[in-house]
């Protein structure tokens, strides 16, 4: 039987020794190593190589979608599952968005961390059975209004009150690129105020993380 070299990052000692624990039993999963240093992370992901890195992140926040996007630059053959408590549905689609390919709940992983390695490790997602009807829900809601991922982002930012050049800066976009994703957001949603944006994203709960 072929051996899924897993790799844990969680900044408490005890939280690694249970996922440890958790995953000790499984017979075709090896843990490799555990980290606590998140901004040492990338370095020994590249160094060690492992099929799949469990990503356990508390609250959401920017930092953590920008680590997903690093890790999977630094090593792109890693896959990374996150485990996380935050059930907010954007968070997750946003984790995924970032390159992660599975979402555990923390209050499910007994149940469906090995089954979200095994997935990862073959190139397939998963996601938490409770979250992902929701996160179907809410990429239907999305594909209604015909945007797309990126102008989602774009539109997230402009109704957390940042400019044209700091949505740019933020996405690596030129502000032209910018100016035209607001454009068909406009066009798209009927919109043409900002108080009119901040309404439409308070709605489908944009305004976290």
């Amino acid at each position: 039987m072929a051996q899924i070299r897993v790799a844990l990052a969680d900044d408490r000692a005890f939280a690694r020794q249970g996922l440890r624990l958790l995953l000790a039993s499984e017979q075709d999963i090896e843990v490799l190593t555990g980290t606590a240093d998140v901004t040492s992370l990338g370095s020994r992901v590249a160094a060690n190589r492992p099929d799949v890195l469990v990503l356990d992140l508390g609250l959401p926040s920017r930092s953590a979608i920008t680590a997903i996007g690093g890790l999977r630059e630094r090593a792109p053959d890693t896959q990374i599952v996150v485990l996380s408590s935050e059930r907010e549905l954007m968070f997750a689609r946003r984790v995924l968005a970032a390159g992660a390919l599975g979402f555990v709940g923390r209050e499910s992983a007994d149940r469906d961390l090995p089954t979200a390695i095994r997935a990862a490790a073959r190139g397939a997602r998963f996601v938490s059975p409770a979250l992902a009807a929701g996160l179907e829900a809410t990429r239907r809601s999305f594909a209604e209004d015909h945007l797309t991922a990126r102008e989602i982002e774009v539109l997230r930012l402009i109704a957390l009150g940042h400019t044209s050049a700091e949505v740019a800066t933020a996405l690596a976009l030129s502000p032209r690129t910018v100016e035209t994703h607001r454009a068909r957001i406009h066009k798209k949603l009927g919109l043409t105020t900002r108080a009119e944006i901040v309404s439409y994203a308070l709605r489908r709960r944009l305004l976290r993380a």
